[in-house]
Protein backbone atom coordinates (compact mmCIF):
# COMPACT_ATOMS: atom_id res chain seq x y z
CA UNK A 1 0.00 0.00 0.00
CA UNK A 2 0.97 2.98 -1.13
CA UNK A 3 1.75 5.75 1.37
CA UNK A 4 0.84 8.95 1.68
CA UNK A 5 2.73 11.28 0.11
CA UNK A 6 3.43 9.11 -2.93
CA UNK A 7 -0.38 8.72 -3.22
CA UNK A 8 -0.73 12.50 -3.01
CA UNK A 9 1.91 12.68 -5.67
CA UNK A 10 0.37 10.03 -7.73
CA UNK A 11 -3.05 12.09 -7.62
CA UNK A 12 -1.75 15.33 -8.48
CA UNK A 13 0.39 14.01 -11.11
CA UNK A 14 -2.81 13.44 -12.91
CA UNK A 15 -2.74 15.88 -15.50
CA UNK A 16 -5.89 18.10 -15.39
CA UNK A 17 -7.62 16.57 -12.67
CA UNK A 18 -7.27 18.88 -9.88
CA UNK A 19 -8.61 22.41 -9.51
CA UNK A 20 -8.39 23.00 -6.11
CA UNK A 21 -4.82 22.98 -3.97
CA UNK A 22 -3.43 20.22 -1.75
CA UNK A 23 -3.82 21.98 1.14
CA UNK A 24 -7.69 22.39 -0.16
CA UNK A 25 -7.81 18.39 -0.75
CA UNK A 26 -5.98 17.69 3.17
CA UNK A 27 -6.35 20.28 5.38
CA UNK A 28 -9.40 22.31 5.26
CA UNK A 29 -11.57 22.37 8.99
CA UNK A 30 -15.60 21.73 8.48
CA UNK A 31 -17.83 24.45 11.09
CA UNK A 32 -17.84 23.65 14.38
CA UNK A 33 -20.47 20.64 15.19
CA UNK A 34 -19.85 19.11 11.55
CA UNK A 35 -17.05 16.33 10.69
CA UNK A 36 -16.46 13.87 7.37
CA UNK A 37 -16.67 10.33 6.88
CA UNK A 38 -16.09 8.12 4.15
CA UNK A 39 -18.62 6.03 2.76
CA UNK A 40 -17.19 2.39 1.53
CA UNK A 41 -19.31 2.79 -1.59
CA UNK A 42 -16.89 5.32 -2.91
CA UNK A 43 -14.41 2.37 -2.84
CA UNK A 44 -16.90 -0.39 -3.83
CA UNK A 45 -15.43 -1.20 -7.43
CA UNK A 46 -11.58 -1.20 -6.17
CA UNK A 47 -13.09 -3.84 -3.22
CA UNK A 48 -15.42 -5.73 -5.96
CA UNK A 49 -12.42 -6.22 -7.88
CA UNK A 50 -9.86 -7.11 -5.18
CA UNK A 51 -7.18 -4.39 -5.34
CA UNK A 52 -8.65 -3.27 -1.74
CA UNK A 53 -9.61 -5.50 1.03
CA UNK A 54 -12.74 -4.69 3.13
CA UNK A 55 -10.19 -4.76 6.37
CA UNK A 56 -8.11 -2.35 4.99
CA UNK A 57 -10.84 0.20 4.34
CA UNK A 58 -10.72 2.22 7.56
CA UNK A 59 -6.46 2.58 6.98
CA UNK A 60 -7.43 3.36 3.49
CA UNK A 61 -9.80 5.92 4.81
CA UNK A 62 -6.72 7.37 7.21
CA UNK A 63 -4.98 8.02 4.15
CA UNK A 64 -7.48 10.11 2.38
CA UNK A 65 -7.16 11.94 5.64
CA UNK A 66 -11.00 10.99 7.42
CA UNK A 67 -11.43 9.75 10.47
CA UNK A 68 -14.38 8.13 10.29
CA UNK A 69 -16.14 5.18 8.07
CA UNK A 70 -19.74 4.01 6.69
CA UNK A 71 -19.52 0.74 6.15
CA UNK A 72 -21.64 -1.42 3.66
CA UNK A 73 -22.82 -5.01 4.34
CA UNK A 74 -22.44 -6.15 1.37
CA UNK A 75 -18.70 -5.17 1.16
CA UNK A 76 -17.78 -7.76 4.32
CA UNK A 77 -16.01 -11.07 3.17
CA UNK A 78 -13.29 -12.15 0.47
CA UNK A 79 -12.98 -14.75 -2.08
CA UNK A 80 -12.81 -17.47 0.27
CA UNK A 81 -15.77 -15.91 2.80
CA UNK A 82 -19.31 -14.25 1.58
CA UNK A 83 -20.99 -11.23 3.56
CA UNK A 84 -23.28 -13.46 4.89
CA UNK A 85 -20.45 -15.59 6.46
CA UNK A 86 -18.31 -12.15 7.46
CA UNK A 87 -21.40 -10.74 9.97
CA UNK A 88 -20.98 -14.58 11.28
CA UNK A 89 -17.54 -14.82 12.11
CA UNK A 90 -16.60 -13.45 15.25
CA UNK A 91 -12.96 -13.33 14.05
CA UNK A 92 -13.29 -11.85 10.57
CA UNK A 93 -15.32 -8.76 12.75
CA UNK A 94 -13.12 -8.91 15.62
CA UNK A 95 -10.08 -8.16 12.85
CA UNK A 96 -12.15 -5.29 11.79
CA UNK A 97 -12.22 -3.55 14.90
CA UNK A 98 -8.69 -4.54 15.59
CA UNK A 99 -7.32 -2.26 12.57
CA UNK A 100 -9.95 0.59 12.65
CA UNK A 101 -8.58 0.93 16.20
CA UNK A 102 -4.90 1.00 14.84
CA UNK A 103 -5.91 2.90 12.00
CA UNK A 104 -7.50 5.66 14.70
CA UNK A 105 -10.77 5.36 12.50
CA UNK A 106 -14.09 6.00 14.51
CA UNK A 107 -16.87 3.36 13.09
CA UNK A 108 -19.62 5.69 12.44
CA UNK A 109 -22.43 4.00 10.42
CA UNK A 110 -23.06 0.58 8.79
CA UNK A 111 -25.14 0.55 5.61
CA UNK A 112 -27.74 -2.62 4.98
CA UNK A 113 -28.51 -3.98 1.96
CA UNK A 114 -30.20 -6.82 0.54
CA UNK A 115 -32.10 -8.19 4.05
CA UNK A 116 -35.43 -8.37 2.80
CA UNK A 117 -38.34 -6.04 1.86
CA UNK A 118 -39.51 -3.88 4.83
CA UNK A 119 -42.05 -1.80 2.87
CA UNK A 120 -43.65 -4.68 1.61
CA UNK A 121 -47.70 -5.31 2.52
CA UNK A 122 -47.08 -9.31 2.70
CA UNK A 123 -46.29 -9.34 6.58
CA UNK A 124 -44.45 -13.28 6.56
CA UNK A 125 -41.95 -12.35 4.16
CA UNK A 126 -41.35 -8.49 5.46
CA UNK A 127 -41.13 -9.61 9.15
CA UNK A 128 -38.35 -12.04 8.11
CA UNK A 129 -36.69 -9.31 6.55
CA UNK A 130 -36.79 -7.14 9.73
CA UNK A 131 -35.02 -10.62 11.61
CA UNK A 132 -32.64 -10.70 8.63
CA UNK A 133 -31.46 -7.02 10.00
CA UNK A 134 -30.84 -8.44 13.52
CA UNK A 135 -27.36 -9.77 12.86
CA UNK A 136 -25.93 -6.64 10.97
CA UNK A 137 -27.40 -4.58 14.11
CA UNK A 138 -25.30 -7.41 15.83
CA UNK A 139 -22.20 -6.26 13.67
CA UNK A 140 -22.69 -2.65 14.15
CA UNK A 141 -22.74 -3.08 17.73
CA UNK A 142 -19.54 -4.93 18.01
CA UNK A 143 -17.86 -1.94 15.76
CA UNK A 144 -19.33 0.45 18.08
CA UNK A 145 -21.21 2.45 15.29
CA UNK A 146 -23.47 4.42 16.57
CA UNK A 147 -26.37 3.84 13.29
CA UNK A 148 -27.46 1.74 10.98
CA UNK A 149 -28.85 2.63 7.56
CA UNK A 150 -31.63 0.46 6.02
CA UNK A 151 -33.85 0.56 3.08
CA UNK A 152 -38.12 0.81 2.36
CA UNK A 153 -38.17 -1.18 -0.58
CA UNK A 154 -40.81 -3.37 -1.23
CA UNK A 155 -43.71 -4.35 -4.04
CA UNK A 156 -47.58 -2.28 -3.26
CA UNK A 157 -49.70 0.50 -3.31
CA UNK A 158 -47.67 3.37 -1.87
CA UNK A 159 -50.56 3.63 1.13
CA UNK A 160 -49.63 -0.41 2.09
CA UNK A 161 -45.97 0.32 1.53
CA UNK A 162 -46.50 2.90 4.14
CA UNK A 163 -48.20 1.33 7.14
CA UNK A 164 -46.05 -1.81 6.06
CA UNK A 165 -43.01 0.80 6.75
CA UNK A 166 -44.24 2.34 9.86
CA UNK A 167 -44.40 -1.57 11.62
CA UNK A 168 -41.21 -2.06 10.43
CA UNK A 169 -39.35 0.93 11.50
CA UNK A 170 -41.27 0.53 15.07
CA UNK A 171 -39.35 -3.26 15.58
CA UNK A 172 -36.39 -2.23 13.97
CA UNK A 173 -36.14 0.86 16.29
CA UNK A 174 -36.94 -0.73 19.26
CA UNK A 175 -34.49 -3.64 18.47
CA UNK A 176 -31.68 -0.53 18.19
CA UNK A 177 -32.96 1.36 20.92
CA UNK A 178 -31.79 -2.00 23.24
CA UNK A 179 -28.59 -1.76 21.34
CA UNK A 180 -27.84 1.89 21.44
CA UNK A 181 -28.03 2.06 18.01
CA UNK A 182 -29.82 4.45 15.51
CA UNK A 183 -32.37 3.21 12.53
CA UNK A 184 -31.77 5.84 9.69
CA UNK A 185 -33.84 5.25 6.46
CA UNK A 186 -32.20 6.82 3.25
CA UNK A 187 -33.69 8.18 0.07
CA UNK A 188 -33.09 5.12 -2.11
CA UNK A 189 -35.60 4.82 -5.24
CA UNK A 190 -39.76 4.27 -5.68
CA UNK A 191 -41.53 5.92 -2.57
CA UNK A 192 -38.41 6.37 -0.37
CA UNK A 193 -37.16 9.08 -2.62
CA UNK A 194 -39.98 11.00 -2.27
CA UNK A 195 -39.16 12.59 1.09
CA UNK A 196 -42.49 14.06 1.65
CA UNK A 197 -43.60 10.31 1.96
CA UNK A 198 -40.17 8.96 4.24
CA UNK A 199 -40.95 12.00 5.91
CA UNK A 200 -44.87 10.90 6.79
CA UNK A 201 -43.36 7.35 7.93
CA UNK A 202 -40.83 9.31 10.50
CA UNK A 203 -43.47 11.30 12.18
CA UNK A 204 -45.51 8.41 12.62
CA UNK A 205 -43.32 6.43 13.78
CA UNK A 206 -42.05 9.06 15.79
CA UNK A 207 -39.33 7.30 17.89
CA UNK A 208 -35.93 9.14 18.85
CA UNK A 209 -33.77 6.19 17.67
CA UNK A 210 -35.24 6.45 14.16
CA UNK A 211 -34.62 8.93 11.45
CA UNK A 212 -33.54 9.55 8.10
CA UNK A 213 -30.01 9.81 6.08
CA UNK A 214 -30.12 12.29 3.29
CA UNK A 215 -28.42 11.57 0.16
CA UNK A 216 -27.48 14.31 -1.86
CA UNK A 217 -28.13 11.94 -5.46
CA UNK A 218 -30.94 9.37 -5.26
CA UNK A 219 -34.05 10.78 -6.16
CA UNK A 220 -34.68 9.29 -8.99
CA UNK A 221 -37.91 7.49 -8.13
CA UNK A 222 -38.29 5.12 -11.21
CA UNK A 223 -34.77 3.75 -10.45
CA UNK A 224 -34.81 0.78 -8.10
CA UNK A 225 -31.79 2.49 -6.26
CA UNK A 226 -33.14 6.39 -6.91
CA UNK A 227 -29.86 7.28 -9.04
CA UNK A 228 -29.81 10.23 -10.60
CA UNK A 229 -26.50 9.61 -12.64
CA UNK A 230 -28.22 8.81 -15.28
CA UNK A 231 -31.67 9.22 -17.44
CA UNK A 232 -34.46 9.84 -14.77
CA UNK A 233 -38.08 9.31 -16.03
CA UNK A 234 -39.19 10.67 -12.84
CA UNK A 235 -37.60 12.83 -10.24
CA UNK A 236 -38.53 14.12 -7.19
CA UNK A 237 -36.42 17.59 -6.80
CA UNK A 238 -33.39 16.77 -5.00
CA UNK A 239 -33.32 20.48 -2.87
CA UNK A 240 -36.62 20.04 -1.67
CA UNK A 241 -36.06 16.73 -0.76
CA UNK A 242 -33.12 17.01 1.19
CA UNK A 243 -34.63 20.26 3.19
CA UNK A 244 -37.63 17.65 3.61
CA UNK A 245 -35.54 15.10 5.22
CA UNK A 246 -33.15 17.35 7.20
CA UNK A 247 -35.52 17.62 10.57
CA UNK A 248 -35.73 14.00 10.77
CA UNK A 249 -31.71 13.45 10.28
CA UNK A 250 -30.11 11.33 13.09
CA UNK A 251 -26.00 12.87 12.53
CA UNK A 252 -25.68 11.75 8.78
CA UNK A 253 -25.51 13.06 5.37
CA UNK A 254 -24.77 11.41 2.13
CA UNK A 255 -23.12 14.06 0.08
CA UNK A 256 -22.98 11.70 -3.17
CA UNK A 257 -21.21 12.68 -6.10
CA UNK A 258 -21.17 12.12 -9.50
CA UNK A 259 -18.15 12.44 -11.98
CA UNK A 260 -16.61 15.98 -11.70
CA UNK A 261 -16.35 18.69 -14.76
CA UNK A 262 -13.12 20.65 -15.79
CA UNK A 263 -13.56 22.81 -12.90
CA UNK A 264 -14.41 20.88 -10.10
CA UNK A 265 -17.72 21.12 -10.24
CA UNK A 266 -20.82 18.33 -10.32
CA UNK A 267 -22.68 18.62 -13.55
CA UNK A 268 -25.52 17.43 -12.00
CA UNK A 269 -25.49 18.57 -8.68
CA UNK A 270 -25.77 21.98 -7.40
CA UNK A 271 -23.53 21.73 -4.26
CA UNK A 272 -23.40 24.94 -2.75
CA UNK A 273 -27.67 24.96 -2.90
CA UNK A 274 -27.09 21.84 -1.36
CA UNK A 275 -25.25 22.47 1.86
CA UNK A 276 -26.79 26.46 2.59
CA UNK A 277 -29.66 23.54 3.22
CA UNK A 278 -27.67 21.82 5.37
CA UNK A 279 -26.22 24.87 6.95
CA UNK A 280 -29.34 26.29 6.98
CA UNK A 281 -31.08 23.25 8.90
CA UNK A 282 -28.63 23.63 11.82
CA UNK A 283 -27.65 19.80 11.42
CA UNK A 284 -24.64 18.97 13.21
CA UNK A 285 -23.08 15.17 12.76
CA UNK A 286 -20.94 13.58 9.97
CA UNK A 287 -21.15 14.78 6.08
CA UNK A 288 -20.04 11.46 4.41
CA UNK A 289 -18.40 11.44 1.45
CA UNK A 290 -20.01 9.04 -1.24
CA UNK A 291 -18.62 9.33 -4.54
CA UNK A 292 -20.40 7.31 -7.88
CA UNK A 293 -18.49 8.40 -10.81
CA UNK A 294 -18.38 6.32 -13.93
CA UNK A 295 -15.55 7.92 -15.66
CA UNK A 296 -13.11 8.98 -13.11
CA UNK A 297 -11.12 6.71 -10.77
CA UNK A 298 -12.74 6.22 -7.22
CA UNK A 299 -9.09 7.52 -5.26
CA UNK A 300 -9.53 10.55 -7.58
CA UNK A 301 -12.96 11.14 -6.93
CA UNK A 302 -12.86 10.97 -2.97
CA UNK A 303 -10.96 13.81 -2.30
CA UNK A 304 -12.38 16.01 -5.12
CA UNK A 305 -15.60 15.42 -3.16
CA UNK A 306 -14.09 16.29 -0.09
CA UNK A 307 -12.97 19.08 -1.90
CA UNK A 308 -15.70 20.64 -3.21
CA UNK A 309 -17.69 20.11 0.19
CA UNK A 310 -14.71 22.31 1.82
CA UNK A 311 -15.65 25.28 -0.64
CA UNK A 312 -19.28 25.43 0.02
CA UNK A 313 -19.31 24.56 3.47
Amino acid sequence: MMDRRNFLKRSLGTAGIFAFSPLRMWGAAPPAGIEFSLAEWSLHRTIRAGKLDHLDFPARAKEFGLSAVEYVNGLFGNSKMDFQAAARNPAYLNELLKRSKDAGVVNHLLMIDSEGPLSLPKDKKRLKAVENHRKWFDVAQLLGCKTVRVNLHGKGNPGDKKTASIDSLGRLGEMGRTMNLNVVVENHGSESSKAFWVADVMRQVNLPNVGTLPDFGNFCISHPWGTTQGKCADAYDRYKGVEELLPFAKGAVSAKSYDFDANGEQPLIDYRRLLDIVKKSGFKGYIGIEYEGFNQPEELGIPRTKALIEKYL
